[in-house]
């Protein structure tokens, strides 16, 4: 019972209709966030209400020269000011994230401390995807080989550069016995590790998973290469306007860093030990483009199907979504091929859609990107609220989407249901479903 793949058959008892409340939903529990906004959920949530941007002028200290100063979105708060001097040393800095935004969502879903979770025989379970993973301390180290020898090389270097290093230490945080796993599949690992995480919950594997994903990689070699690419924003003498998804001008997305995590579990084990509940995730959908390395599938195809899938496996009628959180990077050819899927998927009914576009206020965090803004949309859902988009001015006239502009939207009253895409290089397509606690 792992989520719906486009070309798995429909089963007969899961036609859509209402997707009412069941054992197919995971129930969270806990949202925990650090990003260029804030530090943690509500310092990330209350500036990206406010219209804040996180973006800004960075210089590595390179050589000078106009390639060296790049445009990034920093995290708002230093990891290592937060964790445990002597855990922080051991971790490369997208661990440090995960740590610091799983430790929030731990606490944010009731329990006194980490080491708690796993507590009274709860099976635990932990899934943190990235990207790029340990690409910092992998350079760093390669420096210090090339510059002090092989005997200065720290003895951490292979733990940290492994992708699965985030995840393994969230693993020893909670004490995780029911497996520990990192999805790789580039900008939608943290929503693939959700669709995992939900797989998890419904095959009665876990009764509690602690889910996202993490990035850290706002290294000159990145930047670099993503420049080299023509995927970066160059609009450099307007930072705060330089990502706008959607827009008619946009031009490249602007790198960001940082975690975001959610505690799920099974209804019953939250009922049982009386847990506050933000909201549901109902339904995944994973698909692949097999069409460029790069570049989405013309139309939007892929993701069309990764939506329409997620769709079908929440038991939900597309008239039923309220609000979508896109994927949304900022390049042409992207968010023109997300637009056309979600005309595809939701035809007519996509004018009634508040659709918003939040990676112009903290940047593109790669891995990270897909579970902040899983976050962001049980957010929107529970305080009936769709965020904005800070540096939106126009929207093209190719999208015709209901974008949310520079302030936030109401979203109706009565049940809620949204939609949040991912998508990544290699083709990868992850949409999930949410619902609201109701």
């Amino acid at each position: 019972m792992s989520p719906r793949h486009a070309a798995d058959p429909a089963p007969g008892d899961r036609a859509p209709g209402d997707g009412a409340p069941g054992a197919r939903s995971a129930v969270v529990t806990g949202l925990g966030l650090t990003t260029a906004l804030g530090g943690d959920v509500p310092s990330t949530w209350r500036a990206l209400l406010g219209g804040v941007c996180g973006v800004e002028r960075v210089d590595f200290g390179e050589p000078e020269g106009p390639e060296q100063v790049y445009l990034a979105a920093p995290a708002a708060v230093d990891p290592r000011t937060v964790l445990p001097s002597a855990k922080a040393a051991h971790c490369d800095r997208s661990a440090q994230f995960a740590l610091v935004a799983a430790r929030e969502a731990v606490h944010d879903a009731g329990f006194p401390d980490a080491s708690s979770v796993a507590a009274g025989g709860s099976r635990v379970a932990v899934v943190v995807g990235v990207g790029l993973g340990g690409l910092t301390s992998i350079l760093e180290q390669n420096t210090r080989l090339r510059t002090q020898g092989a005997g200065r090389v720290s003895p951490r270097t292979i733990p940290v550069m492994l992708p699965n290093h985030p995840a393994a230490e969230v693993g020893l945080m909670v004490g995780a016995k029911a497996g520990v796993h990192a999805p790789v599949s580039a900008c939608a690992s943290g929503a693939e590790a959700l669709a995992q995480a939900l797989g998890m919950i419904r095959d009665g594997r876990a009764d509690i998973v602690v889910a996202g994903g993490t990035e850290a990689a706002l290294h000159p070699l990145a930047l670099a290469g993503f420049a080299r690419l023509r995927a970066l924003s160059r609009r450099h003498d307007d930072p705060k306007g330089a990502s706008r998804p959607f827009d008619a001008d946009r031009d490249g997305f602007v790198m960001g860093e940082g975690a975001g995590m959610l505690v799920l579990e099974s209804a019953r084990h939250a009922a049982a030990r009386g847990a506050r509940v933000h909201g549901r995730l109902t339904g995944a959908g994973i698909t692949n483009d097999s069409h460029h390395v790069a570049q989405p599938a013309p139309g939007g195809t892929g993701c069309a199907a990764a939506v329409d899938a997620a769709l079908r496996d929440a038991a939900l009628l597309p008239e039923r979504i309220q609000h979508i959180n896109a994927h949304a990077t900022s390049t042409p050819l992207g968010d023109l091929g997300e637009a056309q899927a979600l005309h595809r998927v939701f035809a007519k009914g996509i004018d009634d859609v508040a659709v918003s576009a939040t990676k112009g206020a903290f940047g593109h965090t790669l891995g990270a990107a897909g579970a902040i803004e899983a976050v962001l949309t049980v957010l929107a859902l529970r305080e009936r609220c769709a965020p904005p988009a800070c540096s939106l001015e126009r929207v093209d006239p190719e999208i015709r989407l209901n974008v949310v502009g520079r302030t936030p939207a109401a979203l109706p009253s009565g049940p809620l249901a949204a939609v949040t895409t991912s998508m990544g290089f290699g083709g990868h397509n992850v949409a999930l479903a949410f619902a609201d606690a109701s």
